[in-house]
């Protein structure tokens, strides 16, 4: 394996987890924007307040796009290890 063969697999893993933990993730940070402004704005201090709102949103994204991104990390199995041969 030459090191641009590599650097190329290195980059797309990093790609493709880009894309599929960032839905969750973004849901997260929204949600817990939200909920921070909302306390400022109440000065109501509740720890679990934070979070639920975001376990709910991040159950949310898993729920609708799951079978997306399923089907992302399936691909990008596959086309990796059909990169086996080509690697020697």
């Amino acid at each position: 394996m030459s090191s641009d063969q590599a650097m190329e697999l290195l980059r797309m893993l990093l790609w493709n987890s880009l894309l599929v933990a960032g839905p969750a993730v973004v849901a997260a940070l929204v949600v817990g924007l939200l909920i921070s402004v909302f306390q400022v704005a109440t000065q109501l201090q509740e720890m679990t307040l934070s979070y639920v709102p975001k376990m709910v949103a991040v159950a949310l994204v898993l729920i609708v796009l799951g079978p997306w991104m399923i089907h992302r990390m399936t691909q990008f199995a596959i086309s990796t290890i059909q990169m086996i041969p080509e690697l020697g």
